[in-house]
């Protein structure tokens, strides 16, 4: 049985990694300094919950044979610099999943959006097919009791490759490290400006990934997407290239289809980016060995990955819906994907919760991203321990979105207060962040929405 340590272990992927890697015969331990939901009771119902926070040089004992470092540990962590001092070898995680792929065909799904939703949609084709994987999801979604699968059996391992840093000792991209035999970008939009401070020096991530993908290896892109297709104007890898596009599809009285050779389908997901997602998706299982009709007949059932364009509640002409979106191309797409496929107008409810958000220079990226909305609300979680030293300039805000019609709220209640007093007919609720809009009970509130109208 082999020892890990887990170094922060309360992270998305590291305490799922944690579990999984227990779940298949290590002897796990971790420690960490701060651990939230829903990492917490995840850990705890698998007794790999660290009895105290904190870090202790005793946790790094000699028997260890490896250690996982991520991302939240400093580059000064104790328990680093004794494991170091010790020789025990340290992986980032995605370190450690390239070495236990290093024999399976790695499929890394790529790029500033849509990963989450790409990923776990092939992952739903293939189970509905029986069809085994490892994999390696950047959240949990629905239909999956982890976000990490491991084995030794499996051919194939399907990743969510995020281009953040991997450690603070192997500042590398993640995507970077997995060395694709089968590689998918699904659109470049700058993203991680505390990274990448420029627009050149982001897109310069993905040359590299590029690069990265073995001799004879493949490469799915969005055709439609301008930043992919001028480095692939200089690329002379020799690996194959296949492009994808925007799916056949029709919406109708808030009902949607995609146009197959079977006729009109109905699905459970909706807005362009999602046609493009479905097309990528379906590339992918292809090159997997999957026919077009067990593509069709499974993806019809999958209802979207949680958290990106998640119809919530629906009632008395009223929809709300909430999705992960962040970044100015995710806000911008989120909005007119409601707005296309949804009949009546639009509340658009932005929450500042990334550092990215906060930057000046990087705020004017937002220009006009509420232009296709009737109203427009930006939220900031005024008690929020993450961002106490952040202060909001709702002039600078005003400029930078362009929009002089923003509203602005500090607390929860002041937010569901302003949203339950809207009582048109008609009018659909668009939720848009990576945090948790101060703790609100996003189904209640939901509910409480729809019932308001008549």
């Amino acid at each position: 049985m082999k020892k890990v340590h887990f170094i922060s272990i309360g992270g998305s992927v590291m305490h799922s990694l944690a579990i999984e890697l227990k779940r298949i015969g290590f002897n796990v331990t971790g420690s960490d300094d701060a651990i939230y939901e829903p990492s917490k009771s995840s850990l705890l119902n698998n007794n790999l919950l660290p009895k105290k926070l904190g870090w202790c040089e005793k946790n790094i004992k000699d028997d260890l044979d490896f250690v996982i470092l991520g991302m939240h540990a400093k580059s000064d962590n104790i328990e680093l610099k004794i494991a170091i001092e010790k020789k025990i070898k340290v992986y980032s995680f995605p370190e450690f999943i390239y070495e236990h792929s290093k024999n399976k065909t790695r499929v890394v799904i790529g790029g500033s959006h849509g990963k989450t939703t790409i990923t776990s949609m092939i992952l739903h084709v293939l189970e509905k097919n029986n069809f085994k994987t490892d994999f390696l999801l950047g959240a949990k979604v629905k239909g999956f009791t982890n976000s990490v699968h491991l084995s030794e059996d499996n051919e194939f391992i399907i990743i969510e490759g995020d281009e953040y840093l991997s450690s603070r000792i192997h500042d590398v991209p993640k995507f970077h490290v997995y060395k694709p035999n089968i590689a998918l970008i699904s659109g470049i939009s700058w993203d991680h400006i505390n990274v990448f401070p420029t627009f050149k020096i982001y897109v310069d991530q993905f040359k590299i990934f590029i690069n990265k993908i073995i001799n004879g290896g493949v490469l799915v892109y969005n055709e439609n997407d301008e930043n992919i297709r001028k480095i692939l104007d200089s690329n002379e890898n020799f690996i194959r290239k296949i492009p994808y596009g925007l799916h056949p599809h029709i919406s109708n009285n808030n009902k949607f289809f995609v146009d197959s050779d079977e006729g009109l389908l109905p699905i459970k997901f909706f807005g362009k980016h999602n046609m493009e997602n479905l097309s990528a998706a379906k590339k992918i299982c292809n090159l997997i060995g999957l026919t077009d009709d067990q593509f069709y007949s499974s993806v019809v059932s999958f209802e979207g990955a949680g958290n990106r364009l998640e119809l919530v509640e629906q009632k008395n002409k009223r929809s709300v819906i909430k999705d992960f979106a962040h970044s100015p191309s995710k806000l911008i797409a989120s909005i007119n994907a409601v707005k296309s496929n949804f009949e009546g107008k639009l509340i658009a409810v932005f929450e500042l919760h990334t550092l990215s958000s906060f930057d000046e220079a990087f705020q004017k990226e937002y220009r006009s991203a509420f232009n296709e909305c009737d109203h427009p609300i930006v939220f900031f979680d005024s008690s929020s321990e993450k961002l106490k030293d952040k202060n909001i300039d709702e002039k600078n805000l005003i400029d930078s979105f362009s929009d002089k019609r923003i509203v602005f709220a500090y607390d929860p209640n002041q937010l569901k207060d302003y949203l339950l007093k809207f009582n048109d007919n008609n009018i659909n609720l668009l939720l848009m962040s990576s945090g948790k809009f101060g703790g609100i009970d996003i189904k209640m509130l939901a509910k409480n929405f729809c019932e308001n109208g008549c």
